[in-house]
């Protein structure tokens, strides 16, 4: 597999140097990815660069994922227009460790091929380096002049807010630089790939190599574009925030219904990059999607890949079913099925009423639930009504009569009672 031609194809090349393509041909290459540990999960806008490793080990290539535990204690300006907080070395290393696991998906770090994937933090080579040896070992051979003129630099120091650009932030550019001439030396790592939004601070890199080494010391730099949606919104950002792949932030439910509502646009874009399927099995998914785009194959398919790969199979599986319960006939037996943060998530949005754990236990007539307890029907003469014409659920059951009793033993998860009314309608009810 060509890996520079497998980029291409999937719309994730948007410059590298030259010879780039040359290297990865002439033999195997180590790459590495710099990854920001300032959280202990990775979220979807890291996906991008995650896949390019993902693809380049799949080439026989060797991947490195850097997490920038030094770096992080920085933070980079490029794109930013405030400087971050910094984080302490125990709040790195447990970021660190969450990360991996996350990776481990993706990359094989474990087996004994010769291509196999490694993680490094560059805090272990940084931690140790005092300031006079690093600006007169690496300070030296860049000059004010070449920093100044890296577009990140550039933009923060014309923004109108006046912000400015502190020397933590200036020097950023150097560590990085640092970093892939470290790993030049000691892991033979040749190439720096990332979003093209770190093309300056990886050129510094390649730049550091050649003017420290020697112009025969050859390195390579290769970016991706910024993922965009098509109606111009950022990629991966939700009402909610970012969408994360640990389930503590984003739900496998929630996960999965993000991928299943992009646009068929984004669709056709995100399937070449998320996913490590075919060309053939995608261009067979895109006339499927133009033959029938009410079916939305695209998008199903999208979902289910990546769902997969970011959780499990049995993760996707239970985001189908849940699905199902709003858009779908869902049973009652599906309903109990799901576990408590699904169900949250499914209905989020809906209306909420909290009835008494106690008068619940004791039973309560289920035309007083609807109307007493909780204002679902304005009257009990219309809950009457559309119980008769067969128009109220509780679990995704259909009520047999308004005067049916409902106790402790209907709620879902110990704590939930779901209520339907009409097809669209849904209320959850909490017991407290």
């Amino acid at each position: 597999m060509n890996f520079v031609e497998e980029l291409k194809w999937r719309g994730m090349v948007h410059d590298m140097t030259p010879g780039t393509e040359e290297q990865l041909q002439k033999e195997m290459t180590s790459a590495y990815v710099g990854i920001d540990p300032t959280a202990d999960s990775l979220h979807i806008g890291h996906l991008v660069s995650v896949m390019m490793l993902k693809h380049f080990q799949r080439a026989g290539h060797r991947p490195i994922a850097l997490v920038g535990g030094a770096t992080g204690m920085i933070g980079d300006p490029s794109m930013k227009s405030a400087e971050r907080n910094l984080l302490d070395e125990a709040t790195l290393r447990h970021n660190q460790n969450c990360i991996r696991k996350q990776l481990a998906k993706f990359l094989d770090f474990d087996s004994d091929a010769p291509n196999a994937a490694k993680l490094v933090n560059n805090y272990d080579w940084m931690k140790d380096y005092t300031f006079l040896n690093f600006i007169r070992d690496v300070g030296k051979h860049l000059t004010v002049n070449y920093m100044m003129a890296k577009d990140s630099v550039k933009k923060r120091l014309s923004t109108e807010s006046n912000v400015g650009m502190s020397f933590t932030e200036f020097s950023y550019q150097l560590l990085q630089g640092y970093d892939f001439l470290h790993l030049y030396q000691h892991e033979r790592c040749r190439l720096q790939m990332g979003g093209s939004d770190q093309w300056g601070n990886i050129t510094t890199g390649t730049e550091l190599i050649r003017r420290t080494l020697g112009p025969e010391a050859e390195a390579f730099a290769l970016v991706c574009p910024l993922i965009t949606k098509a109606d111009g919104g950022k990629f991966g950002k939700t009402e909610s925030g970012n969408v994360w792949l640990d389930r503590r932030y984003t739900s496998p439910y929630k996960f999965y219904q993000f991928w299943l509502n992009v646009s068929d646009e984004d669709a056709a874009k995100y399937i070449k990059i998320f996913t490590a399927l075919s060309r053939e099995e995608i261009a067979s998914l895109e006339n499927e999607q133009i033959e029938a785009p009410h079916l939305r194959p695209l998008q199903k398919r999208l979902a289910q890949e990546v769902t997969t790969m970011v959780h499990s199979e049995e993760d996707y599986n239970a985001a189908v079913e849940a699905s199902l319960i709003l858009f779908g006939n869902a049973t009652s037996d599906t309903l109990k099925k799901i576990d408590e943060d699904t169900l949250l998530s499914v209905f989020e949005g809906v209306p909420q009423f909290e009835i008494s754990r106690d008068e619940l236990s004791a039973g309560i007539k289920a035309i007083d639930l609807c109307t007493d307890k909780a204002a679902i029907f304005p009257s009990k003469c219309e809950m009457r009504k559309l119980t008769q014409s067969g128009g109220v659920s509780i679990n995704k059951e259909k009520l047999a009569g308004h005067d049916t009793v409902i106790n402790a033993d209907h709620l879902l998860n110990g704590k939930y009672l779901l209520v339907q009314r009409g097809k669209k309608n849904y209320f959850l009810l909490t017991a407290k």
